[in-house]
């Protein structure tokens, strides 16, 4: 996210990484390079990826993912069943810890989420090699975004590795602007882009499963699931309650509150985006998206 990442935006002066997940309500940033822990991950080409696995080479959010029951569609046909229904497979015990290094770029081997994520026969966004399950926030809401894809696409019957048409290089482009690789880039903007979805520009009609990323003050910003408004006595939101990968604690709910209301979000920073129905997917035109090349899609080694 702003800062956390997108180096660009560092760059940039837009934000500073060490803010990008102190909420009012989280312990001090660590420093950039260090997991949860305190200790610092480095990894070695060539060094084996090995990931635990149950005997059916489930992930833990993948086994729990397999046994759960029908996900029940709303009114709408959105995504947002399907996103809740992956955000409850994750464990909130620790195992599942926060990493992010804004020194030394990792986009070659890690680009933010829990398990390679796969699309058309390629891996779209990678897993830290050495098997940690960890994550930063705007890696593990695309890879929320992927797998409620995915959910949804076989409880239709349809390919699993079809989003509204895109290509392997339309979902890379659009996990820069996920990523927010260049300035205006947001996931709003993406998901509206690839025609997968509307923005939310009404704060009363957000709804659980959105998916939303703003700035804070001190500079930085975070990228996170929408679960539910904080309100005050006279019903305004103050705040929001989010579901995200969080400094200090890892992959986990959280809640923040308005600048205005005492806490670091700004609020004319938020926004919000909703992925629609399948029938309600519209037509894109690839030469009118801004096209992101921070990095290369490299593949992960064997």
């Amino acid at each position: 996210m702003r800062g956390c990442c997108a180096l660009l935006w560092v760059a940039l002066g837009t934000c500073a990484p060490a803010g990008c997940q102190q909420l009012e309500t989280e312990p001090a940033a660590q420093a950039d390079s260090e997991s949860p822990s305190g200790t610092t991950r480095h990894w070695t080409r060539g060094q084996s990826r090995s990931y635990p696995l149950d005997k059916r080479g489930f992930s833990p959010v993948d086994a729990k993912l397999a046994v759960g029951q029908p996900v029940i569609d709303d009114a709408e046909g959105s995504l947002n069943p399907y996103v809740l229904r992956v955000v409850e497979a994750y464990p909130l015990d620790g195992s599942y810890p926060y990493h992010a290094n804004f020194k030394e770029p990792e986009y070659d081997i890690y680009n933010g989420v829990t398990q390679d994520m796969w699309y058309r026969g390629y891996v779209v966004a990678k897993a830290y090699p050495d098997g940690s399950r960890c994550s930063y926030c705007c890696g593990l809401t695309f890879e929320i975004f992927v797998r409620a894809m995915k959910l949804r696409n076989m409880a239709k019957g349809l390919d699993p590795d079809d989003f509204n048409g895109m290509s392997f290089h339309d979902l890379f482009n659009l996990l820069q602007l996920w990523y927010i690789e260049g300035k205006g880039d947001s996931p709003q903007g993406g998901i509206v882009a690839y025609g997968l979805g509307r923005a939310i520009t009404d704060f009363e009609h957000a709804r659980p499963g959105d998916f939303a990323d703003y700035s804070c003050t001190p500079p930085g910003g975070h990228s996170v699931i929408f679960i539910a408004w904080v309100r005050d006595e006279a019903g305004t939101p103050v705040g929001f309650k989010y579901f995200s990968s969080n400094l200090g604690s890892g992959v986990g709910y959280q809640a923040a509150r308005f600048s205005d209301r005492g806490g670091r979000v700004l609020r004319d920073t938020l926004r919000i985006a909703r992925v629609g129905s399948i029938e309600n997917y519209r037509a894109f035109d690839r030469t009118r998206i801004p096209l992101r090349q921070a990095y290369a899609p490299n593949q992960p080694a064997p």
